[in-house]
């Protein structure tokens, strides 16, 4: 039989091969093609969630006052805007002076082989169940996007309690009669002992007048950093 011969019948005996089609497939071909063309995509022109139906009438009467009141006040997107505030300038200066008694960094001048991160400053409003304010807090966080791996920080990782673990603790809690207790530190990451040598530009707004151009040298963990997690566990490990 000839070269010519045997290739005509494989490629006859290729054709009669069906093809496999998934039932997914066979739904998003079904789905591309249109009375008018085939070979079209169909588009649907209805809006999935029309403004018109983004309103209030659907809460309860506590929860539309709570709602109401939240919106009442904007909270700052940057120091320019909070800054001048009085009670944003008091939650700033709190900030500080628990940066200050934690001895978070000390002032130095940079070394030549090291750069800078800079930071910024965060500004949430907290509210009580009622939706009236409890509190204006102001954090300061570094922009640890600019660390750089193997210089200003190594592992990352931070273990932290599964969902589904509290889930069978607290009925086994309620089964057996244990007390639960739960605990809440205030600024916990701020504890952690930080072991790179990690350089911040001083903070907007309390930038030492007698020494401008020194920087931060972090001796804690501050909330932005890559390794502030990890810091965290290992001083409660």
């Amino acid at each position: 039989m000839s070269e010519s011969s045997e290739s005509e019948k494989s490629e006859g005996e290729e054709s009669k091969i069906t093809s496999i089609t998934t039932p997914r497939a066979r739904m998003v071909k079904k789905a591309l093609k249109t009375p008018d063309n085939n070979n079209g995509v169909r588009r649907s022109t209805r809006v999935k969630y029309p403004v018109q139906r983004l309103t209030y009438d659907g809460f309860v009467v506590h929860h539309y006052a709570y709602m109401v009141k939240v919106i009442q006040e904007v909270e700052p997107t940057c120091f320019e805007q909070a800054v001048g505030n009085p009670k944003w300038d008091n939650a700033m200066d709190e900030e500080m002076a628990a940066l200050d008694a934690n001895a978070t960094w000390e002032l130095i001048t940079l070394p030549e082989d090291k750069k800078t991160i800079r930071c910024k400053w965060v500004y949430k409003i907290k509210h009580n169940a009622d939706g009236s304010v409890s509190r204006y807090k102001a954090r300061l966080v570094a922009k640890g996007y600019a660390q750089t791996y193997g210089i200003d920080y190594e592992e990352t990782y931070s273990p932290v309690a599964k969902m589904t673990t509290v889930r069978v603790i607290i009925p086994m809690a309620a089964a057996k009669g244990w007390s639960l207790h739960q605990m809440d530190v205030k600024n916990a990451f701020l504890h952690g002992d930080l072991q790179e040598e990690v350089y911040m530009e001083q903070p907007s707004g309390y930038v030492d007048q007698t020494h401008p151009n020194l920087v931060c040298r972090l001796k804690k963990a501050l909330y932005g950093l890559k390794q502030a997690p990890k810091t965290w566990s290992n001083k409660i490990g």
